[in-house]
C-alpha cells in the first residue's frame, strides 16, 4: 500500500543497468496480472539496445528518458500468439475484430501496472508514456510487430535520478460513486477541482501558456481537438492494417 501511495513518475535515471535477474523477477510479476480466459493475450518488447532506443525516441517525442533509461519496456495487445496456438490445434480464431482487440489491450494495461508496481517496490523508478498509441505504426514498424499485435503502452523503467514530489490527485469523492453513478453539478465540480486549480504549478502552466483557466490549457494546448481527431484517426487506421477491425 505505501508502495502504492508514494508513486511518482520518474523521467531521470542513473546510468546503471538492471540486473537481468531483476528485470525479469519484475517481468514474471507482471503475468501475475488477471488476464480474460487466462489467454494472455499481451506481449511485452524489453528494449535495451541503445540503437534500437534511439529509433523509438523521435515516436516517444523525443524525450531524454528513452535514450536515458536502462529498459524501455513497451506492452502489446497480441492475439498472433493466440491465433497461432488455435490454428496448429484445429480451432478457427474468431478474434479479427475490435472487441478482441480491446480484450487484449485491458490485458496488456493489466500486466503494465503489476510491473510498474513490482518495479517500484524494488526501488526502481518508472514513468507511462502516452504517446505509445500516437505513433503506433512507427513503432510497429521498429520493433517488427506482426499482424494481430498493436502496441498500447510503454514504460521506463531504471534508477532514478531525481525525487519529484507527488502529482496532484482528485479528492476520493470525485471519482468514487456509492451504489449509483451520482451526476456532478457545477458546485460538486467547484468544490472538487478547487484545489488542483489553485496549486502553485498550476497557476504557473496557466501563466505560461496565456491562458484565463486550467481547463483551457487542457482543451487549447495539451490536448487539442485537432490532435485527438488526427491521433485517431491515425490510430484507427492501425488497427485495421494489424487486422482487428
Amino acid at each position: 500500500m505505501k508502495t502504492l501511495l508514494q508513486h511518482r513518475s520518474i523521467r531521470k535515471y542513473k546510468n546503471k543497468p538492471i540486473a537481468g535477474e531483476l528485470i525479469n523477477k519484475i517481468l514474471e510479476a507482471g503475468t501475475r496480472a488477471s488476464t480474460t480466459g487466462n489467454m494472455q493475450v499481451y506481449s511485452i518488447i524489453n528494449t535495451t539496445d541503445a540503437n534500437v532506443k534511439k529509433e523509438l525516441a523521435p515516436a516517444h517525442f523525443n524525450q531524454k528518458m528513452i535514450s536515458e533509461a536502462p529498459n524501455v519496456l513497451t506492452f502489446c495487445a497480441d492475439f498472433n500468439r493466440f491465433n497461432k496456438w488455435c490454428l496448429q490445434r484445429k480451432a478457427e480464431p474468431g478474434y479479427d475484430n475490435f472487441l478482441s482487440f480491446i480484450t487484449a489491450a485491458i490485458d496488456a494495461l493489466l500486466v503494465a501496472q503489476n510491473v510498474a508496481i513490482a518495479a517500484e517496490a524494488e526501488g526502481l523508478g518508472i514513468c507511462y508514456l502516452g504517446t505509445t498509441t500516437y505513433n503506433a505504426k512507427e513503432i510497429i514498424e521498429i520493433l517488427k510487430l506482426p499482424k494481430g499485435v498493436v502496441p498500447i503502452t510503454t514504460l521506463t523503467v531504471g534508477w532514478p535520478d531525481e525525487n519529484p514530489g507527488l502529482t496532484d490527485r482528485l479528492p476520493l469523492e470525485a471519482v468514487v460513486h456509492n451504489e449509483t453513478y451520482q451526476d456532478y453539478t457545477e458546485q460538486s465540480i467547484n468544490d472538487m477541482y478547487r484545489e488542483k486549480e489553485i496549486l502553485k504549478e498550476n497557476l504557473q502552466f496557466i501563466k505560461e501558456n496565456q491562458k484565463e483557466t486550467l481547463a483551457q490549457v487542457f482543451t487549447d494546448v495539451r490536448y487539442k481537438k485537432a490532435d485527438n481527431e488526427y491521433f485517431s484517426e491515425k490510430f484507427l487506421n492501425v488497427l485495421k492494417e494489424q487486422g482487428f477491425m
